[in-house]
């Protein structure tokens, strides 16, 4: 049997992670990775109860367990470019970046330099294959499916990567872990990212980010109200732009629909708001991205694919225009809702997750 670490986060999820390797018989060595230390003092990301709850599952499942800290690493390569992104006006996605640049990157290393020949994670998502050829599949539990936060990785990645809970469905994993005895299964799952926590968003970037108010307006030009700065809004948002319910007859839009926000004027600091879930700037046709990552050979243009530009998206009918190892252009099926710069498109072929890119421009019917 195999001497696996097992990148245990106080959650659920990893512990049955860990606790399925050991039924396996597999050496089992769990680490804990800390990669934040600005606020460990605060409730919003509490990493001494996750750790707490670490040990806890430590001394039920017998197994040794250490901490590891990646937080310079994470400043380096996800947090400056989470920051410079916002203030380029992109929404960026840093969970994408933390699994290729951190979790399957320093902490694989650190995994292999313990002796250990995989690392596992409690990620739903399912491998198969053998290298150079392994695959990234789709979870079971298609409300779990994490493949989407996994397509940056490549083969060395994934030659070392365990997913033991890609077969399962949640509800199946929670009773795993009641008959197990572990003592997180009942505990809630973690939402957001660790170092923003449940904090208010807005709050939190004023730390790192000078605050810029400028004007909310149609895209005719009219001022419809204020906003505290750009970086705190992306495409499609409806709440916090304080707007709902106010009508612009002049620019013909009637009726109490919500207000949107559909793009953002960098050059003059404004922030492009329409009336209605269907306005036509809110519906994209096709976009192009950069910085691509394939697991195994791309995708070919003039092919169709699924595609998903959000996490939890179902995937949606695509082809590809054009592709070369610089730039994707792919062209929906239907229009898309809120196609939003710095996040990424995912493509699949079936279940098989290609990889994709991040998100350059959309264009808009």
């Amino acid at each position: 049997m195999s001497r696996i670490v097992v990148g245990l986060s106080g959650g659920v999820d990893s512990a049955v992670t860990a606790w399925l390797l050991k039924q396996q018989g597999h050496e089992v060595v769990g680490v804990f990775m800390k990669n934040w230390e600005a606020d460990d003092l605060e409730d919003d990301c509490p990493i001494a109860q996750d750790f707490r709850d670490v040990l806890a599952i430590a001394e039920v499942l017998d197994i040794e367990v250490s901490l590891v800290n990646f937080s310079r690493e994470y400043q380096e390569r996800v947090f400056a470019y989470f920051l410079a992104e916002y203030q380029a006006g992109r929404t960026p996605n840093p969970d994408v970046l933390c699994n290729a640049e951190i979790k399957f990157k320093a902490f694989l290393d650190h995994a292999i330099s313990l002796g250990a020949e995989h690392l596992a994670t409690g990620h739903y998502a399912r491998l198969e294959g053998e290298t150079p050829n392994r695959r990234l599949l789709k979870a079971v539990d298609g409300n779990k499916d994490q493949s989407y936060f996994l397509y940056r990785l490549n083969q060395t990645q994934i030659a070392r990567a365990l997913f033991p809970l890609g077969g399962l469905p949640k509800p199946q994993v929670r009773e795993l872990a009641r008959k197990a005895g572990l003592p997180v299964a009942e505990k809630k799952d973690s939402t957001g990212i660790c170092f923003i926590g449940e904090r208010p968003f807005r709050e939190f970037l004023q730390r790192y980010l000078p605050t810029q108010p400028g004007d909310m307006v149609t895209p005719e030009g009219k001022v419809m109200g204020r906003h505290q700065g750009l970086m705190y809004h992306t495409l499609g948002q409806r709440k916090g732009l304080g707007i709902g319910g106010v009508k612009d007859v002049e620019a013909g839009e009637t009726g109490g629909e919500p207000w949107f926000a559909a793009g953002k004027h960098l050059e003059r600091n404004e922030l492009i708001v329409v009336q209605g879930h269907d306005h036509p700037l809110l519906l994209s046709s096709s976009l192009r991205a950069d910085q691509l990552s394939w697991i195994g050979p791309p995708p070919l243009a003039g092919h169709r694919y699924g595609a998903k530009t959000r996490y939890r998206q179902q995937d949606a009918a695509c082809v590809v225009e054009s592709i070369d190892t610089e730039e994707l252009v792919l062209r929906f099926e239907q229009a898309q809702w809120a196609v939003t710069p710095g996040q990424s498109v995912v493509l699949y072929d079936g279940d098989v997750c290609l990889g994709g890119g991040v998100i350059a421009a959309a264009e808009q019917m």
